[in-house]
This record gives structure tokens, C-alpha cells and sequence, in this order.
């Protein structure tokens, strides 16, 4: 089982969250089947500001994007993930965005001088909560592919 934090002020608004509380299991599953993500299989519970994820997925890229999803959401501050997969593979990192970060400077932290390119490769991993690469936000948290 890991344990992700979040910044439990910052992240999409649902319904029922508040700075002090994450939204409940039911908003979270709801904001997931709005972006398309498959959670069949997949148990969502909230306790205070902690979400914690359960059941099986398809793949860990699945596995993952559940994982920031549901704690890309306003008042959750951490997500526990006993998610498990049936076709495992290697994990991707993640990364907290800071002030001043775009995808081209991320890109070239996380994979080498040279590497902006690489961009594309971050903005896909992290669709469907991304729409546009040009908008991310200081604490949300996006998931770089190896």
C-alpha cells in the first residue's frame, strides 16, 4: 500500500469538499466517470481529508491516474492506495508543480537539459485531467512517465 500527499488547499472543487474535508467517495467516483476514467473494480472511501482506494485496476497507468484524480481534489491532503493491477509495470513519478513550472521546464528537470520536448509525453500521461498543457497549477500534482 503507498501513501501519496496532496495539498489539501488547492485542486478541483467537488461537491461536499472544503479546505477542511475531501469531497465524499460518491463526488470522487462521479469527477473520475466525468474524465472517462475506468473505476470498475476500483473502492473509493473518505475519512476526514484521506482517501482511500482499494480494489483492482487494469494497469498501473490506470492505477495512477485514479490515484491523482482523486487527490487532485480540494481538502484531500492524502491519498492511500491498496489499488491492485492486473498487468503490472513499472511505476511513473510524480511531481508536485511549483510556481513558475510549465510542462517544457518540468520536462526538462525530470528527463535532462535538452529533453523540453518531452512535454507532449507529461500532458498525455496526465490526460484526462489535463485539457491543455498550458494549464496546471502550483500543488497539483501530475504523474511523469519513465
Amino acid at each position: 500500500m503507498g501513501v501519496f500527499d496532496f495539498i489539501k488547499d488547492v485542486g478541483e472543487k467537488l461537491f461536499g469538499a472544503s479546505e477542511a474535508k475531501a469531497a465524499s467517495a460518491d463526488s470522487i467516483k462521479e469527477q473520475l466517470d466525468k474524465l472517462g476514467i475506468d473505476t470498475k473494480g476500483v473502492t473509493i472511501d473518505v475519512s476526514g481529508d484521506t482517501v482511500k482506494l482499494g480494489g483492482a485496476a487494469a494497469s498501473n497507468e490506470l492505477r495512477e491516474k485514479i490515484i491523482l484524480a482523486a487527490g487532485n481534489t480540494l481538502g484531500t491532503a492524502k491519498v492511500e492506495d491498496a489499488i491492485t493491477v492486473d498487468q503490472p509495470a513499472a511505476d511513473s513519478k510524480f511531481y508536485t508543480v511549483q510556481k513558475g513550472d510549465n510542462l517544457s521546464k518540468i520536462a526538462e528537470a525530470q528527463y535532462g537539459k535538452g529533453h523540453a520536448g518531452r512535454y507532449k509525453d507529461i500532458f498525455e500521461a496526465n490526460k484526462p485531467m489535463l485539457k491543455d498543457p498550458d494549464k496546471i497549477y502550483p500543488g497539483q500534482m501530475l504523474r511523469i512517465p519513465a
